[in-house]
């Protein structure tokens, strides 16, 4: 980890931190939520070992990377700009992108966006949603899983980090990175957000102290707000984005998700994965693979197997 280097870039009008390590083809990793940079440190220092250069940025919101406090700054098209413009300030034409949970959202914007900037995609968690031509991502979330599934509840400018705030950093990432499957995160109303963080006292088995140090300290700093502005400029983005409406995601692309990740219980979310959805929308999806027993924080939980997927894809090119 000491051989990680570390940097602040100004990039598209905020400054950028960025780990990074090794040399050779670039690997550009994006982190989800509530996480930073650090949640690839095992696959940076397994790719980094074999001849590839990992990049892992703190996104837009997190971490030591600014965090405009507006919702509106947080829009696909500012997320995906930010990294256009990493690339630009590191003399990149083009990186293999490894992303997860949030990171795998706005990496299927890049491809959609920018697709000659990218060499192949290795997206975990969250699969491709084609844009709706009616109805608004939370509208669409709220007649599916009505007003308490968690997107919803999110959308309230300081009700949730009213609940995020009112208990530990380091039992908000326990918690969270306990989640495991069986059906979608619904919080009613009556009993608050806090509920939570009432997830086991023990950080999970792949998850060390000097880890949870690590994620709780950032937290602690920087508070939730930039993070859950993700999820309030869902709808905004959605408006943004009616040109590419109906378009293809066409660099190659491999998908993994867990068995058990809480993304995988959505309801239709299994059906477009394996019965042709996935593949009609991403024509160059060239591989889907369901980790069994494995929870939505899979590069986490099982490093090891995780990096070799990585690597067995940005191997073929």
């Amino acid at each position: 980890m000491e051989k990680i280097t570390h940097s602040n870039m100004s990039v598209n009008g905020i400054n950028m931190h960025v780990a990074e390590i090794g040399d050779g083809p670039a690997v550009l990793f994006l982190h989800g939520f509530p996480e930073l940079w650090y949640t690839w440190r095992h696959q940076m220092l397994y790719l980094s070992a074999r001849g590839y250069r990992a990049i892992a940025p703190d996104l837009r919101g997190y971490g030591d990377t600014d965090a405009p406090p507006s919702p509106a700054d947080y829009t696909a098209f500012h997320l995906v700009g930010d990294l256009v413009a990493l690339l630009d300030a590191l003399g990149l034409e083009q990186v293999f992108l490894v992303a997860h949970d949030w990171g795998a959202i706005v990496a299927w914007w890049f491809c959609l966006f920018r697709p000659e900037r990218i060499k192949g995609l290795v997206n975990m968690s969250v699969q491709f949603y084609p844009r709706h031509p009616q109805i608004k991502p939370i509208e669409m979330y709220k007649n599916l899983l009505g007003d308490d599934f968690y997107m919803c509840r999110f959308q309230k400018a300081g009700e949730a980090e009213k609940a995020f705030e009112s208990v530990e950093a380091s039992q908000v990432i326990k918690s969270l990175f306990s989640f495991r499957g069986g059906k979608p995160i619904i919080v009613p109303r009556e009993i608050g957000l806090e509920a939570l963080f009432q997830a086991p006292a023990e950080s999970p088995p792949w998850l060390t102290e000097e880890d949870l140090d690590y994620f709780a300290g950032k937290f602690k700093k920087t508070g939730y707000t930039g993070g859950l502005n993700y999820y309030r400029a869902m709808d905004l983005t959605w408006e943004l984005a009616a040109p590419w409406i109906g378009a293809q995601v066409k660099v190659p692309v491999k998908f993994i998700i867990g068995e058990q990740d809480i993304t995988y219980y959505v309801p239709g979310v299994k059906e477009y994965i394996h019965d042709g959805g996935f593949k009609k929308d991403v024509p160059n999806l060239e591989q889907v693979v369901v980790m069994e027993g494995v929870a939505h924080f899979i590069n986490q939980e099982k490093p090891e197997e995780v990096s070799q997927h990585i690597y067995e894809f940005i191997t073929n090119f």
